[in-house]
């Protein structure tokens, strides 16, 4: 059985209104470029960057990774007017900030389709509230929703509450996100880390977001692609170690078996599933990093 996965271990916000980002992102390692009209982005600008990142988008060279525009949200003077750009940029996901119901991702769903977007667009939806948090399945379940992003540092501005290396007063969101996105076939991206010169506090971040089932990791400087990597990708034992179970639980399956040991190991066919998807995974990571090291 083939497995289609696309690589979503590093996440990096790029702001629209500069130009010179917007040349640097066709030369980063990272698996997607979210192209920022909303936070990074000062309000006398707003107009010039969107308008820039239509010519950058149209132009090219970003592929083959992943680029999700991040509009305005609803409400703010220049919402419409995103979505209208957004719709035929050749974005491939539109990301939505605040999201607190299906109904708000409907809305802008129907104006998407109005603008004439593809009717296969995916929308990605910015998780950043307590509304959002509690809503997260419903907004998963939306039949264009892909890929569920959590906004960590409004978040935790929202629950009054302080930030400790351990995250502790996130984990009830951060589990419900996983939960949620898990549910419907979604992917999930964990929030940013702050202190970007800080290598050792990133890493220990990412560990944990991965180990809580996140696919990968947002992120605001470029300095903090290659630990995103390393850390969301597969490692090459764990490569090998998927390898042997798929060829051990493949040979027992022809034996009329249900169950192989591998390593001391029962393997049974959930393990042999998650094998399948970590080989893939490994393989799509290496076509991605090929095709970077053609176009350099």
């Amino acid at each position: 059985m083939s497995v289609t996965v696309r690589p979503r271990r590093s996440a990096l916000y790029m702001p629209a209104s500069k130009e010179r980002a917007l040349e640097k992102a066709r030369g980063l390692a990272a698996d997607v470029l979210l192209m920022d009209l909303e936070d990074a982005v000062a309000p006398a600008e707003k107009d010039t960057a969107r308008a820039q990142l239509g010519v950058a988008i149209t132009t090219g060279g970003y592929a083959p990774r992943e680029v999700a525009v991040r509009v305005n949200g609803l409400g703010t003077p220049w919402h419409d007017d995103d979505l209208r750009a957004a719709a035929t940029m050749g974005a491939d996901a539109v990301l939505l900030p605040k999201v607190e119901s299906s109904a708000m991702v409907d809305q802008v769903a129907w104006a998407l389709d109005a603008a004439g977007a593809p009717a296969s667009l995916p929308l990605w939806a910015m998780i950043e509230t307590p509304a959002g948090v509690l809503a997260a399945t419903e907004i998963a379940g939306h039949p264009r929703m892909t890929c569920l992003v959590l906004g960590t540092n409004d978040l935790l501005a929202d629950l009054k509450a302080r930030y400790r290396a351990d995250r502790a007063a996130l984990m009830p969101a951060l589990a419900q996100t996983v939960l949620a996105a898990r549910t419907h076939g979604c992917a999930v991206l964990d929030g940013v880390y702050n202190a970007f010169k800080d290598e050792h506090g990133l890493r220990a971040e990412a560990e944990q977001g991965r180990d809580l089932g996140m696919d990968g990791k947002t992120l605001i400087h470029p300095a903090q692609l290659a630990i995103a990597n390393a850390v969301f990708g597969p490692t090459e034992d764990a490569i090998a170690t998927a390898r042997a179970e798929v060829q051990a639980f493949e040979r027992a399956e022809a034996q009329g078996e249900g169950v192989a040991v591998v390593e001391g190991k029962i393997v049974e066919n959930l393990h042999a599933a998650a094998a399948r998807r970590l080989i893939a995974e490994a393989e799509a990571i290496a076509a991605l990093e090929e095709s970077l090291k053609e176009g350099a």
